[in-house]
């Protein structure tokens, strides 16, 4: 019996996002009150509402709502950190070397009962994780539903997968690039902000100095607000995002290697054997790490 290995979550990454927010957070805010600064001057409704308002209207204007629908939930999941780990690989390399063996004992027609209906499947529903995410399902099914199907060549079926793969990824790639220039524009909203604040301290120009300070200082504000929010936690937070549809994207090349493999007749441990060597190095198990978890019986 294999020992257990952690959660779904890598619950690692959660902790370095929060740990990361509040360092920037301590940083920033910590220095400017080391250095003598009134914390309360920082908080300037009015700098906010422009700038937010101006970010999140920008969005609603540039992305459109099945987009929006994925940023929130990959913002969230990033948040929650990633649901990529070593146990997510060793299941699918199991989940690949059970529905292998029934081929080789039974023929690929054995194996259509299971791909026809994945949630009313036995050895699918071993795997909850797994059936929870319905794009790799249905990436696995029709894949092995073209091999039941027979007359397609393996290299032709490689060919597909590899298009399935790169049309997910792009797919995978957009919330992350909307984000980024959500990023990219707020140092630009903070300009804004702050020459909206100038234009109302050129009117006070007459008044006396702490009033034309203090109308200066908020105007400022604003321009510190915009590149703090930009480099401080939304371009951080989109190369979070980009790197969990990497990781993702791992999961689906396994998958085609070790299909391409039991296509071409290989052994089932030898095909999960040429999945496992598709793994990247941050997750992949050892042989017998792999070899006793497959083998092992649930």
């Amino acid at each position: 019996m294999l020992p257990p290995y952690p959660k779904t979550y890598r619950e690692g990454d959660v902790v370095l996002v929060i740990i990361g927010i509040v360092v920037v957070l301590v940083s920033v805010i910590g220095g400017f009150i080391l250095e003598g600064g009134p914390i309360l001057v920082l908080i300037q409704l009015a700098e906010f509402l422009i700038i937010g308002g101006s970010a999140i209207g920008a969005l609603l204007i540039s992305t459109p709502n099945k987009l929006l629908k994925k940023l929130i939930n990959n913002i969230l999941k990033s948040l929650k950190g990633s649901k990529i780990s070593k146990q997510t690989y060793l299941d699918v390399l199991k989940l690949l070397y059970e529905l292998f063996i029934v081929i080789r004992k039974d023929g690929l027609i054995a194996i259509e009962s299971h791909i026809e209906k994945p949630s009313e499947s036995a050895i699918f529903q071993r795997y909850p994780m797994f059936l929870s995410q319905a794009h790799l399902i249905n990436f696995l099914s029709d894949t092995l539903r073209l091999v039941i199907m027979g007359g397609v060549p393996p290299h032709d079926i490689e060919i597909l997968m590899d298009s399935d793969i790169e049309l997910h990824h792009a797919e995978g790639t957009k919330p992350g690039m909307i984000l980024q220039k959500i990023g990219d524009s707020l140092p630009g909203l903070g300009i804004v902000a702050a020459v909206l604040g100038i234009v109302i301290t050129m009117q006070a120009i007459n008044g006396p100095p702490e009033e034309i300070g203090h109308k200066v200082a908020a105007a400022l504000v604003g321009t510190f607000l915009g590149i703090f929010a930009s480099y401080g936690f939304i371009q951080p937070l989109a190369t979070n995002m980009d790197l969990a549809n990497d990781d993702e994207t791992g999961v689906f090349n396994v998958i085609k290697s070790g299909i391409i493999c039991s296509a071409k007749g290989l052994n089932p441990i030898v095909a999960v054997e040429f999945a496992r060597r598709s793994i990247s190095s941050d997750f992949r198990p050892s042989f017998q790490e792999m070899e006793s978890y497959v083998k092992e019986t649930k």
